[in-house]
């Protein structure tokens, strides 16, 4: 018999996530049926968006999120033992699946690659990068595209697929060592949005001619200051508000209409299981093919112990991260 340690939702957030949200359970699975694996949790990660969704989940209810894990048991013939997979599995060390939502790795992974890059850069914040720039903004080369929180998982990534296709990225962060980590990527103009006098001017020196695409990671005052200075059909992919998620107090108020009227801009918020079958399975290769020939470099944040896990979300919420946070079971 299986054990498996799973972290509950034992109070909904108020405002933002403490200990005490949280608790602890281990509970025995059942014997596998035909058709059924055993996964063993490898690596977890966590992400703004848990903080929203956590809404929906009944206090007692295992957090959601995906992870990397290993088949221990199989009586399933296309998963056998020791096969690795993506699971949205949950806060949990085991559990168990009948295989129809298991995704294996891609064949061409190289043994130099970590697995737990499935769980970020060629995984769901790689894809959410990937669509959002090149569906939802359209970018094109020649352009000029904003990111904020772009040294996290999604930003950091979106910056460089916009390198990729020939366009001027800015790029702002949280601290001087994520300043760092932009120059380094190669962003065009960079900047601690926390050390800089005046956002406004800040974002009219990198690009006195306003800006194309925004791809918006935090949303609430910094994004209505961003939005005034798109340029005439400026697009804007809206991936999350991470900004707004902790805060107990009413919203700022959102951009001025006239903005969006007379710059005719298209605003669109978007979840990345929207693409699903060929689509993106071609952007998953790309993105594997983009990671193993160098030109998207990829950092990770570790923290080991799936104790830890409380601690790491809540942390990463206040950006404690550097890229794509990931929990080491």
């Amino acid at each position: 018999m299986a054990h498996a340690k799973s972290w509950t939702l034992k109070k909904h957030f108020e405002g933002s996530p403490t200990h005490s949200n949280f608790e602890l359970k281990t509970v025995e699975l059942p014997s596998l049926k035909n058709g059924e694996v055993l996964l063993e949790a490898l690596f977890l990660t966590v992400d703004p968006y848990m903080r929203v969704a956590a809404k929906r989940l009944k206090e007692g209810d295992m957090m959601m999120g995906q992870q990397v894990a290993r088949v221990v048991e199989s009586k399933n013939s296309a998963f056998p033992a020791g096969t690795v997979v993506v699971a949205f599995s949950g806060w949990t060390t085991h559990s168990i699946s009948d295989g129809k939502d298991l995704e294996k790795l891609p064949a061409e992974w190289p043994d130099t690659l970590p697995v737990s890059l499935a769980l970020g850069t060629v995984g769901m914040t790689g894809l959410t990068a990937y669509f959002g720039l090149l569906d939802i903004c359209g970018v094109k080369g020649g352009e000029t595209v904003m990111v904020n929180a772009a040294a996290g998982a999604v930003g950091s990534v979106v910056g460089q697929i916009a390198k990729l296709k020939g366009c001027k990225v800015v790029g702002a962060a949280g601290s001087d060592e994520k300043f760092a980590y932009l120059k380094k990527l190669g962003y065009d103009v960079a900047f601690n949005y926390k050390t800089v006098e005046s956002l406004e001017e800040t974002l009219k020196k990198a690009s006195p001619d306003g800006y194309d695409c925004y791809f918006d990671n935090v949303g609430g005052e910094f994004s209505n200051i961003v939005i005034p200075q798109m340029k005439k059909f400026g697009r804007i992919a809206i991936w999350g508000a991470i900004s707004t998620y902790n805060s107990t107090c009413p919203p700022p108020p959102g951009p001025p209409p006239e903005n969006i009227i007379y710059q005719q801009l298209r605003m669109e918020g978007f979840i990345v299981t929207r693409w699903q079958g060929e689509v993106r399975q071609k952007a998953l290769k790309d993105l594997l093919k983009w990671v193993i020939e160098g030109k998207i470099q990829y950092h990770e944040y570790i923290i080991e112990g799936f104790e830890n896990m409380p601690a790491t979300f809540m942390g990463m919420l206040k950006g404690d991260n550097l890229g794509k946070t990931i929990v080491k079971v």
